[in-house]
């Protein structure tokens, strides 16, 4: 980049451990929101789950470190498939990235939201009151992202380590609850899926790689800061393995309270919604805390889905600026404000989340979307994985300063992984989520075609390590 563009561009002044507080907050989703479903996907074997999703993850974040050092610039999926493929392929992958990002926002509003009313003040909201605050949530969170981004680190970093230290306490106190048993474990996989034991498992075992996107988030923040590129590799693996001991942990400790008929179940029936916030309905209802539940809630839910809320939006923003700067969208989109934060990339987002909250709170557009957030993220996984082999042989005189544990198997086992999470997360899928979907790839493809026409008169710059490339 040329020092003139540097100079109006990102502000480089972000700690390594400030870029690993922005990826781990936004894997770190909806641990005490979503613990319902997770626990009804896979039962008392949840914890071995997240283990087993932890060790599948890991590969894929390890392409990533590999991939990375090459690349002082946000853009990440951008940069890496437009330079292994072309810029047509660099494009789309960021976009199926992007299916999950921009659902991350409304979705934790609504969450938090639905924590307030329904286990803080016990009330029924309208759908007026729910946009009102959502809104004005949302606008908050833009104008945090449209300051230094000292300020939105600082609180990153002070929202994840309160998470990660409500979910360890909250682990401690159930296993010494007095109810914690081992019993509880018996049958040992139970599910909702399928035939409702080891089978139903395994299905539940694919869909719970959902908690674990946003390590690919490292890569978008990583022009801001003020280390070595190649340390940004243990933000990557940091994040997945430290995601993973908690979830792990937590579910562990939350398997031993109770039978899985009595936690999910009223009368042999489902509770369906009864049980919602598992955690704290069984802290509120068999183990009859009253206080504890509610200091949970701030830590893990308040704290844990706000980081994930933050995390996913400055790595938006990122990607956006990064397209537009590369001349993969208007170059509107690299304009940045005072404080050197981009400003039509954060205003776009919001206008995108304030729609996305509207449509969840009157249709079933959102919840439908949802639902294959999980695909665009496997999708672009596959894209990256198998890209990384391009790399390699087009560039092999660029050298990585991370070294991929075991090498070619390690290279090819993520590329099976990518493929299978992209298949796994497509089953039992419906028309909703495929209509959805198409609607989605539809906008960007005619946000491609109109680059089409740009293209001709105006080339995509990458700065690689060889210098910048025209594509």
């Amino acid at each position: 980049m040329a020092e003139n563009q540097q100079q109006s561009g990102l502000n480089k002044s972000l700690k390594l451990i400030t870029v690993f507080a922005i990826a781990t907050g936004a894997i770190f989703t909806f641990v005490a929101y979503w613990d319902t479903v997770f626990y009804s996907y896979c039962g008392p074997a949840t914890f071995l789950a997240f283990i087993l999703m932890t060790l599948a993850v890991l590969p894929i974040a390890f392409v990533y470190c590999e991939i990375a050092p090459h690349f002082k610039e946000a853009g990440a999926e951008l940069i890496y498939n437009t330079v292994a493929y072309n810029k047509h392929v660099g494009f789309f992958s960021s976009w199926f990235i992007m299916m999950a990002w921009v659902a991350v926002p409304p979705a934790a509003v609504m969450a938090i939201l639905q924590w307030f009313s329904d286990k803080v003040f016990h009330i029924n909201l309208d759908i007026g009151t729910i946009a009102i605050v959502g809104i004005v949530v949302l606008c908050i969170y833009c104008g945090i992202s449209l300051c230094n981004i000292q300020i939105a680190g600082t609180i990153q970093t002070w929202m994840l380590g309160l998470a990660i230290l409500g979910c360890i306490l909250t682990s401690v106190f159930l296993l010494f609850s007095g109810h914690w048993s081992f019993s509880n474990f018996t049958p040992f996989f139970q599910s909702t899926l399928g035939d409702g034991q080891f089978g139903g498992w395994c299905i539940g075992l694919a869909l719970i790689i959902t908690p674990y996107f946003g390590f690919e988030t490292v890569p978008q923040m990583v022009e801001e800061g003020d280390f070595p590129i190649k340390d940004s590799t243990k933000a990557i693996w940091g994040s997945v393995v430290t995601c993973g001991v908690i979830y792990s942990l937590l579910f562990f400790a939350i398997a031993g309270v109770d039978t899985y008929q009595n936690m999910l179940f009223i009368g042999g029936d489902p509770a369906n919604g009864e049980y919602d916030f598992l955690t704290i309905s069984a802290m509120e209802r068999i183990l009859g805390w009253g206080v504890w539940p509610l200091i949970y809630g701030v830590f893990g839910i308040l704290c844990a889905i706000g980081t994930c809320l933050l995390g996913f939006w400055l790595s938006t923003v990122r990607l956006l600026y990064s397209m537009g700067r590369a001349n993969f969208l208007p170059k509107a989109f690299a304009k940045v404000n005072r404080f050197q934060q981009p400003i039509l990339p954060n205003l776009f987002l919001l206008g995108i989340s304030i729609i996305f909250l509207i449509t969840q709170n009157t249709t079933s557009f959102m919840k439908d979307f949802f639902n294959l957030m999980a695909f665009g993220c496997g999708l672009t996984y596959t894209i990256t994985t198998i890209g990384n082999f391009l790399l390699r042989k087009k560039y092999p005189h660029w050298q990585s300063t991370f070294k991929m544990p075991g090498g070619n198997f390690m290279r090819v086992l993520a590329v099976v992984i990518a493929v299978a999470i992209a298949i796994g997360t497509t089953i039992g899928q419906g028309v909703g989520s495929w209509i959805c979907f198409g609607i989605y790839v539809g906008i960007g493809v005619l946000l491609w075609i109109s680059m089409l026409v740009k293209w001709r008169t105006e080339k995509v710059k990458i700065m690689t390590p060889d210098g910048e490339m025209e594509f």
